[in-house]
């Protein structure tokens, strides 16, 4: 299980003495999947000075399992959009603008709406380094999101797909 860290945010709990005689509080127990973890969030030392732990660690949206289905999602369609909605019923002003744009260009795609499955929403993140959607793979590389689809809608996104449906 992949594991990654972000900032501690809770309030302390209840106090505990570490093994050098240091007062510590826990957080909350957080269950991930089988495993459990509780997270100290600061402690003080004989002196009373306080420290914060900076650290909090969640398992990984992108399993193996997600990863490979989207290699092969992104592999086996030319054209690939994930978005909010679909191309006949947008959710949201960016991905409406994403798909008017490859239809403007009469571009055969498949969308895949991520919100119907929030790890898929959350690994599809991880998966491209992108933190926002839409995200459009052209021939199973990142293209971008909207704003980079429509900066280069005239110019290199056409022709990477005049290319891609060619080959």
């Amino acid at each position: 299980m992949a594991l990654r860290c972000v900032m501690a945010v809770s309030s302390p709990c209840s106090p505990a003495t570490d093994a050098v005689g240091r007062k510590v509080f826990f957080s909350k127990t957080l269950s991930q999947s089988h495993r459990t973890f509780t997270f100290p969030l600061y402690s003080t030392n004989r002196s009373s000075t306080a420290r914060i732990a900076r650290f909090r660690c969640f398992s990984s949206a992108l399993t193996p399992q997600l990863k490979n289905t989207l290699d092969k999602v992104v592999t086996s369609n030319k054209v690939v959009l994930f978005m909010k909605g679909t191309k006949d019923f947008p959710q949201c002003g960016f991905s409406n603008t994403v798909v008017q744009i490859l239809n403007s260009l009469n571009v055969p795609f498949e969308t895949i709406n991520i919100l119907e499955n929030e790890m898929l929403r959350m690994g599809l993140k991880e998966y491209s380094s992108w933190p926002t959607f839409p995200q459009l793979y052209i021939e199973g590389e990142f293209f971008g999101g909207c704003d980079i689809t429509v900066a280069y809608k005239n110019g290199e996104l056409q022709e990477l797909l005049e290319k891609a449906m060619c080959s």
